[in-house]
């Protein structure tokens, strides 16, 4: 968990990040939000419902298997993750980047849900 103070690690600042983000985003049943999380290697969304407290769906890199760059493994995680959405009857999401620059990796994801048809 964060110190008390200023934040030392690079966790520990976009945990920080993250809950300044959430303190605005909050994810219904008709319009969830949909979580990134980036690791080294992989990434991976899904979709919470915060007024009822559950993960609707998740999709990630480890189970797509696909092969390619990171970025590349992104955008096929949201064109997957828009995929199941449309399936169960979401069209509409909010995006929460949790913390991390929308750029790169998260910014592809963002786009592959967006081609998926998913509308922000």
């Amino acid at each position: 968990m964060a110190r008390i103070g200023s934040p030392r690690t690079r966790e520990e600042k976009r945990y920080r990040r993250h809950l300044r983000v959430r303190k605005k985003v909050t994810g219904t049943a008709e319009r969830p939000r949909l979580v990134v999380f980036r690791s080294l290697k992989h990434i991976s969304a899904q979709l919470v419902d915060d007024v009822a407290g559950r993960t609707l769906l998740t999709v990630s890199s480890v189970s797509l298997e696909t092969a390619g760059k990171k970025t590349e493994k992104s955008l096929s995680v949201g064109l997957a993750l828009a995929e199941k959405a449309k399936g169960t009857g979401i069209t509409k999401v909010v995006f929460d980047r949790a913390g991390y620059r929308y750029h790169g990796r998260v910014k592809a994801v963002a786009d592959g849900a967006r081609k998926g048809g998913l509308e922000f």
